[in-house]
């Protein structure tokens, strides 16, 4: 069921982010303005305002028959499917407000229902199950990448971009069935908050401030610090490189057809064998050292990518081995970071403290990739690819300072129990 949740998470992303922009770049938008939209995405890193609303109240009515973590997601697929109604039958040429509105929408039923899932996955399993359930969960999310990508492109190259989203919110049933026929978790079902029976000022103690206390407290304020800013910095590269990645494509001289059937179908394979090479090796190696690994691949793809564009011609067989390179890479960096993650979250606060972690790894990405439209009409394409991987950098730096100090961040015992960085 995991990996059915994983593909009704993963499909609004890309559709409200780079397939999106393969439309507005089809429709004459600048990239400037590309960029501007894709900022959008900064909905996922603001989710952590709401997370403590999800975490601690009940939807009332008849939905409340679902529990607490079914009915909030079953109404955040609800909102996910009407937007994506909404955004076929909007066209980006005539004028951008209705696409910015809806997409709008899309972002925040998705990070929603991201938060939503996020702690289901943790309050379901023991973390002796988080692995096979993370991937479990990334497998459903990266199929639904692959057809949220490839299939939104093939069907917009021989059908139209309407028929496109309007497939796509077809594809939600998906998550609605799932959300109806999975068991709500013993943790969450025995829990009873409501607004009603406590203040306000209880409430925002309760389910606000402490999640963040206790994730301070547990880990003293340097170290939870610089924890932080590793989660903000950690996919700061191909955040920002993925913005332009489908322009960089269409102005290469590329076809939507030839994106999907590359960079999206062969793309997901090479995914899906990073993430089972990551998980592997965690194993072996420990997380700190298959995060350094991670991040050192991400930037050096982002090289690759500068090659090119330097090359400047629409080679079929180079960027296949681009995008190999960079699938393998994110699929094993992003597995590997969803395990430490998930391995920082108190499950007292399952729901804030990982839509915290979750929406710090967004939050810069976001606001670079909306400039990111600037830098390549100033500069081009080789030299934006190069400022990506150089991003990167912060994050390798960060990891190698942390070191072994960070093996006290394991959430208690009774909830995790191995060490961070072993």
């Amino acid at each position: 069921m995991l990996g059915l949740l994983g593909f009704s998470a993963g499909l609004p992303y890309l559709l409200v982010f780079s397939t999106l922009s393969v439309w507005l770049r089809e429709s004459g938008v600048a990239l400037s303005t590309i960029g501007f939209v894709s900022m959008l995405s900064l909905t996922y890193s603001a989710k952590v305002l709401w997370a403590p609303v999800i975490d601690s109240i009940g939807l009332g009515g008849p939905i409340r028959r679902l529990g607490a973590r079914r009915s909030w997601m079953f109404v955040a697929q609800l909102l996910i499917t009407a937007s994506l109604i909404g955004l076929a039958s909007a066209d980006p040429a005539a004028s951008l407000i209705p696409v910015v509105l809806c997409a709008f929408a899309l972002a925040f039923g998705s990070a929603t229902q991201d938060i939503v899932i996020d702690a289901y996955r943790i309050e379901v399993a023991s973390i002796e199950q988080q692995a096979a359930l993370s991937a479990a969960y990334i497998f459903g999310y990266r199929l639904a990448l692959l057809v949220g990508g490839a299939g939104a492109l093939f069907i917009a190259e021989y059908a139209s971009w309407p028929t496109a989203y309007l497939s796509m919110a077809a594809c939600m049933l998906v998550g609605m069935v799932t959300t109806l026929c999975i068991r709500e978790p013993v943790s969450r079902a025995s829990r009873t908050s409501s607004a009603t029976s406590r203040s306000v000022a209880v409430w925002i103690r309760e389910a606000v401030l402490n999640p963040f206390r206790e994730f301070f407290n547990r880990n003293g304020s340097m170290l939870a610090w610089l924890v932080l800013l590793l989660i903000a910095v950690y996919r700061l590269s191909d955040i920002t490189m993925g913005v332009m990645a489908n322009p960089f494509y269409l102005d290469l001289g590329f076809s939507k057809a030839q994106i999907a059937s590359i960079a999206k179908v062969f793309g997901f394979g090479m995914t899906i064998v990073g993430a089972l090479v990551g998980g592997i090796l965690v194993v072996r190696y420990g997380l700190r050292a298959m995060l350094l690994l991670g991040a050192t691949l991400v930037a050096l793809t982002n090289l690759a990518f500068a090659s090119l564009s330097w090359w400047g011609e629409a080679s079929v067989s180079l960027l296949a081995l681009v995008i190999s390179t960079d699938n393998f890479s994110g699929g094993l960096a992003n597995v590997v970071f969803i395990a430490f993650l998930s391995s920082l979250t108190n499950r007292t606060y399952t729901a804030t403290q990982y839509a915290l972690f979750s929406s710090l790894m967004t939050s810069l990405g976001g606001l670079f990739g909306g400039f990111s439209g600037l830098v390549v009409e100033g500069f081009g394409y080789t030299a934006f690819f190069i400022y990506a991987a150089a991003l990167g950098v912060p994050a390798m730096l960060l990891i190698v300072l942390l070191g072994r100090r960070a093996a006290g961040l394991m959430a208690p015992r009774d909830d995790l129990s191995s060490p961070v960085f072993p």
